[in-house]
């Protein structure tokens, strides 16, 4: 006997046109690519809601400059010489505001703190679970943040270097204009990947913030931002020209002001690639490294 229509209990299988195919993610370069861009624009949506702060910060940054200008003259009429260091004094005004050019694009604030607190509080796990890569993800982050504060800046900086333009001889020509732009985006590089390996000690050391300030502190000297490095006495000037520090400030500066030119400039181009190659190999290596004592404890 055929029970009841209603008692019968209904199919659980749906239609096959309304069962969902589970595909795998995506992978490959430009599936990769795609990913980090979308990173990138969402970071950069997000750093544009703060577009106020960094006009009114960048604006508050020009204040020193006006201290600086009377402070070197005051150095360069005491001394009685009319040029110091390969410097006259009008060179002197405009390296030091090309070095504010050069380290907008290679200071990275709070990076190496970032990553060293994300360690500390556990945080860095949702990086191990999740199909993103740290440094990925941060290179794609810093991207816009820089995208976002050079947006906002650029009509500041353009204003005050129309006001300050009488220190300087010439603009640079065609060639020299591009080794410029090229030191500047590896300027980024090398600031970013130094910044990555810096912030890698937090998978040994607990607390960083000492340690990090002494860093950072040493390199805004040493990077050429404070003074140019030929000021400094032999040996020291030539090592720290060895050093990768100098390409965060002192070199594009020098590159725009027309002091190192032909196969000098394209050595020099070429060591400032391999020294950001070279910190990325040493922020993975020390990643890689990190992530084997890491416990995630916290978050």
């Amino acid at each position: 006997m055929t029970p009841p229509e209603s008692t019968v209990a209904p199919t659980l299988t749906a239609p096959e046109s309304d069962v969902e195919t589970v595909r795998p993610p995506a992978r490959g370069p430009l599936a990769t690519f795609a990913k980090y861009t979308k990173i990138f624009r969402v970071s950069l949506i997000e750093r544009m809601t703060y577009r106020g702060d960094f006009l009114f910060g960048t604006i508050l940054r020009f204040l020193p400059i006006v201290t600086t200008i009377l402070l070197w003259k005051a150095i360069y009429e005491s001394s009685g010489q009319t040029e110091l260091g390969g410097f006259r004094y009008r060179e002197m005004i405009a390296y030091l505001l090309l070095t504010n050019i050069s380290r907008m694009f290679s200071s990275m604030p709070g990076l190496a703190g970032g990553i060293a607190r994300e360690v500390r509080e556990g945080t860095l796990k949702r990086y191990l679970i999740q199909p993103l890569d740290l440094v990925g993800f941060l290179l794609a982050s810093r991207v816009a943040h820089k995208v976002a504060y050079i947006t906002m800046s650029f009509l500041p900086y353009a204003l005050l270097f129309y006001l300050c333009r009488g220190y300087f001889d010439a603009f640079p020509d065609a060639p020299t204009l591009a080794a410029y732009a090229l030191s500047l985006v590896l300027s980024f590089l090398v600031g970013f990947f130094f910044e990555v390996s810096v912030g890698m000690v937090g998978f040994w050391f607990l607390e960083v913030t000492s340690l990090l300030y002494i860093v950072m502190t040493l390199n805004f000297f040493i990077s050429g931002h404070m003074l140019p490095l030929d000021l400094l006495p032999q040996p020291w000037s030539g090592l720290l020209k060895i050093l990768p520090f100098q390409y965060m400030a002192y070199f594009p500066a020098v590159v725009f002001l027309g002091k190192v030119k032909g196969w000098e400039l394209v050595l020099h181009l070429g060591l400032e690639l391999l020294w950001a190659v070279g910190f990325l190999a040493l922020g993975r290596t020390l990643y890689r490294a990190g992530l084997k004592r890491y416990s995630a404890y916290g978050g």
